[in-house]
């Protein structure tokens, strides 16, 4: 455990619990290295340091919240007091409490957060090789991002029950968008790499990832109007289903707007379809020990055979529908109590390739208007999006200039397969097969 940490919380809470009340403190620091070239050269190199306390009172259930960059002893003086006074001008909260947990807990600094010795050379010339060689293919008018980052961070929280966990991990990235030409037309398409150690990451896999779909898209125009069977690349599919994520919310269910909140113990979705939030896998970045309550985080199913098994839910959530927590709990330094998916995971099917890629279909590759063209509530959308016209796992055709519409919850019940293979999206933060949903409408 770090010492100032230590010195800094138990200052905190010797000042609650001398006004009689109970707390939680979180305090986030992180590292990050950021550079970027453009045209050959290194346009950006930052370097930066933050650290934030957040604190959590609850005196006679009235719950209060402040935060602080700074970690004097005024400072915390200021912070616990500028809690209780929050708390004091607050409606009760009855469910919300600091949960009787008074583990210790630490994650694994080497599988999580390795140290690995890399000159900022090397690093800058990682970045300004891909881009020269990028920027060198046919066709291409210009790199316009381009960039490197190496994140480090950690979390500390600490409860006046005892809790002391502490949470550390380290992940390096690049990424690369290119702007390719050819006459009249033009198309701009970018994909990026993750690692725990800088020495994983990939320049030529990424760069020729990114120029190879911008060629492909180049010539793209729309398809007829109908009906399609619509597969979603890994990237594309984890960001819709993303966008509805909120079905699964405990909280959302608490404050009466998730359509799913009646609808535990029922199938809401095709019988293939099985959808966990797995934060225990250490393969992925969304890996996580704990919640925001201290709370071990583990192996949730959320759809079983497409039953709806449970919301995600904090202590608060849990408590209004008389169940446990489910260890969701999300909290940063400036915000109150909320509710968050930590790493999604969907079984894999049974549909081998030749099941999954045959007939005509459409391999969706970009989606644009995500949010915009969502309703989380009622579960309609529409999005523009660039793909390919497939049939039988050949790419006939790139499109481009058409739109998607359909309603989430019912795209759920129509899935014609569900691939046999899981794959990561490059932030690795969520594993899925391919799912071929059925006869979504396409706008040409």
């Amino acid at each position: 455990m770090d010492a100032s940490n230590e010195v800094i919380a138990q200052q905190v809470l010797d000042l609650v619990k001398a006004a009689n009340a109970s707390c939680d403190l979180i305090i986030d620091e992180g590292k990050s290295l950021s550079l970027k070239a453009r045209d050959g050269d290194l346009e950006e190199y930052k370097v930066s340091s933050s650290m934030a306390l957040g604190l959590r009172v609850i005196k006679d259930e009235h719950v209060g919240t402040a935060y602080s960059e700074a970690v004097d002893s005024a400072a915390l003086q200021s912070v616990v007091e500028q809690a209780l006074s929050n708390a004091s001008f607050a409606k009760p909260e009855p469910l919300e409490k600091i949960l009787p947990n008074a583990a210790t807990l630490a994650t694994d600094d080497a599988v999580l957060c390795p140290h690995e010795e890399t000159p900022i050379e090397d690093k800058i010339k990682f970045i300004l090789a891909m881009e020269k060689d990028l920027a060198a293919m046919a066709k291409v008018k210009s790199v316009p991002y381009n960039g490197v980052q190496d994140v480090s961070g950690q979390r500390h929280i600490y409860t006046s029950a005892g809790l002391n966990a502490v949470s550390r991990s380290r992940i390096c990235s690049a990424y690369t968008y290119a702007l390719v030409e050819q006459g009249d037309l033009n198309v701009m398409q970018g994909t990026g790499q993750a690692a725990r150690l800088f020495t994983a990451l990939e320049g030529n896999t990424i760069i020729n990832q990114t120029y190879d779909d911008c060629i492909g898209l180049l010539e793209g125009k729309p398809v007829p109007s109908k009906r399609y069977d619509v597969i979603f690349d890994q990237e594309c599919q984890v960001d819709v289903i993303s966008v509805f994520a909120m079905m699964f919310s405990g909280k959302s269910a608490k404050d009466g707007v998730n359509p799913m909140r009646d609808k535990v113990g029922s199938i809401i979705a095709d019988t293939r379809l099985t959808i966990y939030d797995q934060p225990e896998n250490l393969s992925g970045f969304g890996y996580t020990l704990f919640d925001a309550e201290g709370t071990a985080a583990k192996k949730t199913a959320l759809v079983t055979d497409g039953l709806l098994q449970s919301l995600v839910h904090n202590s608060v959530t849990a408590a209004h529908f008389d169940i446990s927590t489910t260890g969701h709990a999300s909290r940063g330094p400036k915000s109150t109590l909320g509710v968050a998916l930590h790493q999604m995971e969907i079984a894999a099917g049974t549909d081998p390739s030749n099941t999954l890629y045959q007939g005509e279909y459409l391999l969706l590759t970009d989606l644009t208007g995500l949010h915009s063209g969502a309703n989380p509530i009622s579960g309609n959308f529409s999005f523009g999006a660039s793909g390919f016209l497939c049939k039988g796992g050949e790419q006939i055709q790139p499109v481009r200039g058409i739109t998607v519409a359909g309603n989430f919850y019912e795209m759920l019940k129509e899935i014609a397969c569900i691939g046999d293979k899981q794959t990561w999206n490059w932030q690795r933060t969520a594993l899925m097969p391919s799912i071929r949903f059925s006869d979504l409408a396409i706008s040409g």
